[in-house]
């Protein structure tokens, strides 16, 4: 599963980064520039910054491991959801729809994030009894 989820992550960074500057051709048509730090812009950047982290954390000696990488495409998934829904109802500037009522901050978000954490130390915990267990067995 996590070799397929690493294909899926290296295919989402090429078109979160080809549909990007094809955007910004759009924009440059649309309003006279390329870039203009829209919420929209800034967080599509974003995404693919935390992609391009995640696609190369193997070769960092501390994030090596398939736990680390899972859980940080947790968070790589969290970030497109905050791109394509989040700007766009909770965030001012041109692609925002919910921007005349202020930002009201949702509280599913802490609780989403909140879930992830738990979900996530109850993984490392589960994770390290198994490696303990090896260690046990082999000695």
């Amino acid at each position: 599963m996590t070799i397929i989820n690493e294909a899926a992550m290296i295919l989402g960074l090429y078109f979160l980064t080809i549909g990007t500057f094809l955007g910004a051709i759009w924009a440059n048509e649309s309003w006279g520039r390329y870039w203009g730090w829209d919420a929209k812009e800034t967080w599509s950047l974003v995404t693919i910054l935390i992609y391009g982290f995640i696609t190369h954390m193997r070769q960092i000696p501390g994030f090596k491991g398939w736990f680390a990488f899972n859980l940080a495409s947790v968070i790589g998934l969290l970030s497109v959801l905050m791109t394509y829904l989040g700007v766009n109802y909770y965030l001012s500037g041109l692609h925002s729809y919910g921007s005349g009522e202020g930002l009201k901050f949702p509280l599913v978000v802490v609780v989403v994030f909140a879930l992830v954490g738990v979900v996530a130390i109850i993984a490392w915990r589960k994770k390290e009894n198994i490696r303990q267990k090896k260690i046990h067995k082999v000695s």
